[in-house]
């Protein structure tokens, strides 16, 4: 599904995460035939702001699936103190 290499996002503000995300995926045809009217599960391992999953299940939508589920194994929170993406700290 990803077709094109984005920079590490793990620092990035949500917004910026969306931004370097768009059009580094898209459903290849042959699968767009599988998926059609398909409830589909997308795995991740991480999920941090949540934006490679949105725009993966933005993809597969409009690729004809039915529906998009999604499968974490862990998530990362904010604790206080912890640094925001603009260099300030979380309260």
């Amino acid at each position: 599904m990803r077709h094109r290499s984005t920079a590490t996002l793990a620092r990035l503000a949500p917004e910026l995460r969306e931004q370097a995300l768009d059009a580094a995926f898209h459903v290849r045809d042959r699968i767009k035939r599988l998926i059609e009217g398909q409830h589909v599960v997308l795995v991740d391992d991480i999920l941090t702001t949540g934006a490679t999953a949105s725009i993966c299940a933005k993809q597969l939508l409009g690729a004809g699936a039915r529906c998009v589920d999604l499968l974490v194994a862990t998530r990362t929170v904010k604790l206080a103190g912890d640094h925001d993406h603009q260099g300030g700290i979380q309260e």
